[in-house]
């Protein structure tokens, strides 16, 4: 009899155990009014006088909704669908604050999704999906504080613009491809044109300056020489002078520039006075003398006459 009586103790105190996981919370009523909040670990339940009103987990969750129509602010209608990260951080809240808290959190964010973009035009909600993000989060996140949920994070997932909208954007950005790429083959024909003109223009500087350097070097070349030609004559007059030569050698010297003269290709020859009188005194002296006639002197005799066979 003890042993049966121990039997149902152990049973019914087994019945009463519970065992909360990690990171989940059981919400305990008591005569249908709430009690308590379980956490983690081993917990003694009272039957018939308490019961387990919501078992509620708090790890994050993830809420996918549905593409949903929405209008813009210029009238164009758009499927976009959004997912929402969350967590409960009061399972009490969660229990007692809604009776469908999930359902409350989707229908909430498909409203205001709505609100948000109905105020923004195509081109914006295509372009501004972190400030959406961002103001849904927020929105969200405080309206969902009464049923003890923490909203994370908001994204709009996908945007489907109507199809005649999509194929009018292609042909937009194709035009737009289009002029940037006329717009930068025309910059860079014109960077090609300025740099090779840039060029030209170097480079006939660059010969210009050549041929004045060259022009100044030939010129100063030509000087030099000129200079060095007079001093050596001035330098040989000098030594001639410092030798002192007599009378004959300085008229051999006259002759030399005389012949020398005659060599050039001046049109004109100028040939000293005292040169001209030495001359004529020569050819007074040959004439008078005969050195250096070399023409045979004329015969005195007649030149016979031949004898004509036929008619002497």
């Amino acid at each position: 009899m003890g042993f049966v009586f121990l039997a149902i103790v152990v049973v019914i105190v087994f019945l009463c155990l519970r065992i909360v996981p990690q990171a989940t919370e059981f919400v305990i009523e008591r005569l249908g009014k709430y009690k308590y909040t379980w956490g983690a670990g081993l917990h003694i339940l009272i039957p018939v006088i308490d019961r387990i009103a919501k078992r509620v987990t708090l790890k994050e969750q993830v809420l996918d909704s549905p593409p949903q129509p929405v209008i813009t602010k210029d009238n164009v209608t758009m499927q976009i669908d959004t997912v929402v990260y969350f967590k409960v951080f009061d399972a009490k809240l969660f229990t007692y604050g809604a009776v469908n808290p999930i359902s409350a959190l989707s229908n909430l964010t498909a409203t205001t999704l709505r609100n948000i973009v109905g105020e923004l035009e195509l081109d914006d909600t295509l372009t501004s999906r972190d400030t959406i993000n961002g103001k849904m989060t927020e929105i969200l996140d405080c309206a969902t504080d009464q049923w003890g949920i923490k909203v994370n994070r908001v994204e709009l997932k996908n945007i489907i613009p109507p199809s005649e909208i999509q194929n009018a954007m292609e042909k937009q950005m194709k035009a737009e491809r289009d002029r940037r790429e006329t717009l930068l083959e025309a910059e860079g024909h014109k960077a090609a044109v300025i740099t090779r003109a840039e060029g030209d223009k170097q480079a006939m500087i660059l010969a210009a300056e050549g041929e004045r350097d060259a022009r100044i070097a030939r010129a100063e070349g030509e000087a030099k020489a000129i200079l060095l030609a007079k001093q050596a004559e001035a330098d040989g007059l000098a030594a001639l002078k410092a030798a002192g030569v007599d009378e004959a050698v300085l008229e051999l010297k006259k002759y030399e520039a005389l012949v020398s003269m005659s060599n050039g290709k001046a049109s004109k020859i100028i040939v000293p006075t005292d040169a001209v009188e030495m001359t004529k005194a020569n050819v007074m002296f040959s004439e008078t003398s005969g050195l250096g006639d070399v023409t045979p002197p004329a015969s005195d005799e007649a030149p016979k006459k031949k004898k004509d066979e036929c008619c002497d």
